[in-house]
């Protein structure tokens, strides 16, 4: 799994198992931080042309290969890897959307069965093509109400029955992350720059009246949408200070996401926002709702967990993509699967 925050590729080795529901057990969980090459790379990846997408392709299932070979070592019995890629467009509205990593090659070089490129069948089916952990809340997290991931964007999953609703409700590190690198910090250390800041109440304003929040779902969000609905509203504030920016930006952050749940909810959180413990108690004081904070391995790996559920489903031709979540004509079972050659 590769998000848009930039953390690094997580890579998780994990069972399933069908009993009276699903189960699970993670074997074993790594994060490989990208280098700051590769950060400055993937974040420009869509201002470059579509030869020059395909020439930093290469590299980066290169690089997909060398740390799965490297996770891998020490593993045996794997039946498939299952890949997110990482995205460079998605602009579904549009019918776009673009990961790069989907490649016959990947599955060549690490000489297993690959299964990859979620997306593009939803879109093609009319739907957003996002989010798709919601199937995996759905099945692994049964226990929970509902389920909030806060990584690059803000994603919710609301379970009623066997029925889920999801979608993404705003951008979270994409934004934070830029904020503190104005402090020579990758991200802001449990929220404490923003809790030493002060609410600015025209910039709070600005961000609350963004057009995306008074869609209904399914709705999903993209790099492109932050570039040119967040950053130009936040650069007409740059003489305040970041402090107040950022404590100014999580308190909208924590609005918009505590707003959609209610006092029954019970909510899960995972993502890396979950260290954000300024931005956990804003959220809180936004909602009556009951959120759990889980242990670490499921705050930093259930996306990657869920994306090697979505690839089983895939591998037994089960519905991994769900229609009421993406707004695709139909419930269907997404991806490619490549096998290295004989």
């Amino acid at each position: 799994m590769s998000g848009t925050s930039l953390d690094g590729l997580d890579l998780v080795c994990a069972t399933f198992e069908k009993k009276t529901a699903w189960e699970f057990e993670i074997l074993k969980a790594t994060t490989y931080a990208y280098t700051s090459e590769w950060k400055e790379t993937l974040a420009q990846l869509n201002q470059h042309s579509p030869k020059k997408i395909k020439e930093i392709e290469k590299e980066y299932i290169c690089l997909l290969a060398d740390k799965i070979l490297d996770f891998t070592t020490d593993l045996e019995g794997i039946d498939f890897v299952s890949s997110h890629g990482h995205t460079v467009f998605h602009q579904p509205d549009k019918g776009i959307t673009l990961q790069i990593g989907n490649s016959v090659d990947l599955s060549r070089l690490i000489n297993l069965p690959v299964v990859c490129d979620f997306r593009t069948q939803d879109v093609a089916l009319g739907g957003q093509g996002a989010p798709l952990v919601p199937i995996g809340d759905l099945y692994l997290f049964k226990s929970f109400s509902a389920c909030l991931n806060l990584g690059g964007f803000a994603n919710v999953s609301k379970k009623k029955g066997f029925e889920v609703s999801a979608y993404d409700v705003c951008a979270v590190n994409t934004v934070l992350n830029k904020l503190a690198k104005e402090k020579e910090l990758d991200f802001d250390p449990e929220g404490s720059l923003a809790q030493s800041g002060k609410n600015i109440p025209e910039l709070f304003e600005a961000l609350e009246s963004l057009n995306f929040y008074t869609k209904k779902a399914p709705k999903s969000l993209g790099i492109e949408w932050v570039i040119q609905e967040v950053f130009p509203i936040l650069e007409r504030f740059t003489n305040e200070a970041v402090e107040d920016r950022i404590h100014t930006y999580t308190r909208h952050v924590a609005k918009q996401i505590g707003e959609r749940f209610t006092a029954k909810d019970t909510v899960l959180i995972s993502g890396g926002g979950a260290k954000n413990l300024y931005l956990i108690a804003a959220i809180r004081s936004y909602s009556d709702a009951s959120f759990t904070i889980p242990k670490v391995e499921i705050i930093d790996f259930k996306e990657a967990l869920i994306f090697a559920f979505l690839g089983l489903l895939r591998m037994q031709n089960k519905i991994n993509c769900l229609s009421s979540v993406t707004g695709s004509l139909k419930d269907h079972c997404s991806g490619q699967i490549f096998y290295p050659e004989k």
